[in-house]
């Protein structure tokens, strides 16, 4: 099974969501450099989105989606 990670920065932030069975849920970190100084627990991609822009202003299109 592959999962789907979504990166973006702003604010002079880094910002990386990372999608696990869905039995589990997503992942929001959030980066100051290169220290995670915080991460979110959600059931999808599309409510991570939501809390990075309730949170931070991160912008809900610009997520872009890693290659693998």
């Amino acid at each position: 099974m592959e999962f789907k990670i979504l990166t973006t920065e702003f604010n002079g932030r880094k910002f990386k969501i990372e999608e696990d069975h869905p039995e589990v849920g997503s992942y929001l970190y959030v980066y100051d450099g290169e220290n995670c100084i915080k991460d979110y627990l959600q059931n999808d991609i599309e409510t991570c989105k939501q809390v990075a822009f309730e949170e931070y202003k991160v912008p809900l299109d610009k997520w872009v989606l890693k290659e693998s």
